[in-house]
């Protein structure tokens, strides 16, 4: 053999070896599962709850008017800045005035007639008392039945004169309801505030409302000097949800500017109890309604804006901590099953021990129920493999859960994504590849 051809030979030898190696070196990258990872390290943790609701202020009157009548009179304008006090506006007030000067006239008649009675009284008290002086003098004056019938005027006469005074009373009763109805013509602010409703006009009526129909709106005063964002919170959040608990708000006005509040009040029934919604064949939703007053608002601020509340129901300061997608439940029969087949020790692969009875029918009547229990845990790469660890976690922040126990600082976990993590199996060999790794899918 010519030396050209040894050369040729050992080149094609080289060339198939270095092929081989670069196949085997592709085999090998491309076995395993494709995960994304995580390293688990400690992080600050806030479990938060999310509601959504309107702002009010804390203080608002809704005025209303107790007498019918035109409105003569209006001094404020929706948005106007009133004091307590303040006159507002005024009804029509001919014909309340009418009727107090009409009670004041018969005032001053049953006055007239009081002193009248007043006076027969005087008259008929001392007609009787001549009369039982003449009669105690000397008996032939007089006759017993004068006597008598003198003592039944002064009677008579003071009984009309009570009955006048009675009568007095009722006149002034009646000029004080007709001078309280003349007053409820004038409507003043009953707080300091802003005007935030004007359902009036100059020249409409206000109408007085009655058992059955409510009467005309007239204007809504606020006091606007501390603010509340009323929220609407499912049942159940509102066990997490304590008094004094801060929150972040977010306005949809203000979209650039987030308010810092304090939960001060958590509603003790339903917004909407389920016998409302008894008889409509829907399920009913059981929320409740929570309270937050901002800590400093705006002067631009207004009721009924809509707003949606984070509320900080716990907080960890350097937790350990994993990604929520990579908590997953196994069930442990199952991670049980998945080891079994040839168990190396007499037994057949299917639990047969040759003696008509099976190894499960031994073991499940023992540990029955402790087996079947689903546990919560996370697949932790080891040498390239990943393996299945039950972990304890605490509260849940927006990403990631507090890890309680199972977990140590600097653990690798399989953080992705989630069909995968679903499908993985404890020990299955797992390769990690970021520009190839697909996106999460819904945890649904």
């Amino acid at each position: 053999m010519t030396l050209r051809a040894k050369i040729a030979i050992g080149v094609l030898v080289v060339t198939v070896l270095v092929v081989a190696g670069v196949l085997t070196t592709l085999q090998t990258r491309n076995t395993g599962t494709q995960v994304r990872t995580e390293e688990v390290v400690r992080r600050d943790l806030e479990a938060i709850v999310t509601a959504s609701g309107n702002i009010r202020a804390r203080r608002t009157v809704d005025i209303s008017s107790d007498v019918s009548g035109r409105i003569v009179e209006l001094n404020v304008d929706e948005g106007d800045d009133v004091q307590e006090g303040q006159v507002l506006l005024r009804i029509d007030q001919t014909q309340f005035q009418a009727a107090v000067a009409q009670w004041r006239a018969g005032l001053s008649q049953r006055e007239a007639q009081a002193a009248q009675q007043n006076a027969s009284l005087i008259q008929a008290t001392r007609e009787y008392d001549r009369m039982q002086g003449l009669w105690t003098r000397d008996s032939t004056l007089v006759s017993r039945q004068q006597v008598d019938d003198a003592g039944t005027q002064a009677e008579v006469a003071q009984a009309l004169y009570t009955a006048a005074e009675h009568g007095v009373d009722q006149a002034r009763a009646t000029l004080a309801e007709a001078e309280d109805r003349l007053s409820k013509t004038t409507i003043r602010a009953p707080i300091s505030g802003r005007v935030t409703r004007l359902n009036i006009e100059l020249g409409e009526t206000a109408i007085v409302g009655t058992m059955n129909n409510p009467g005309s709106l007239l204007l809504t005063v606020s006091d606007l000097s501390v603010i509340e964002a009323v929220m609407q919170v499912d049942e159940t959040d509102v066990p997490e949800i304590s008094i004094g608990d801060s929150a972040a708000i977010e306005l949809d006005a203000f979209p650039d500017t987030d308010f810092a509040g304090t939960v001060t009040e958590i509603g003790n029934s339903a917004i909407r109890p389920p016998s409302s919604t008894a008889g409509t064949g829907q399920t009913p939703t059981i929320d409740f309604e929570v309270v937050i007053t901002l800590d400093d608002p705006p002067v631009e601020l207004r009721p009924d804006l809509s707003t949606t509340a984070e509320i900080v129901t716990e907080t960890r300061e350097q937790a350990l901590a994993i990604p929520i997608i990579a908590l997953t439940i196994r069930d442990r029969a199952e991670d049980e099953a998945e080891g079994s087949g040839s168990n190396g020790d007499g037994t057949l692969g299917n639990g047969d021990t040759g003696d008509g009875s099976t190894e499960s029918e031994n073991t499940r009547t023992e540990d029955e129920d402790e087996d079947e229990e689903d546990e919560e845990g996370v697949f932790v790469v080891r040498d390239g493999e990943a393996h299945f660890v039950p972990v304890n976690v605490g509260i849940a922040g927006q990403e990631y859960f507090e890890v309680l126990s199972g977990l140590s600082e600097g653990d690798t976990v399989v953080s992705g994504p989630y069909q995968r993590i679903r499908e993985l199996s404890d020990g299955e060999e797992v390769r990690t590849d970021s520009a190839s790794v697909e996106p999460d899918e819904p945890a649904s």
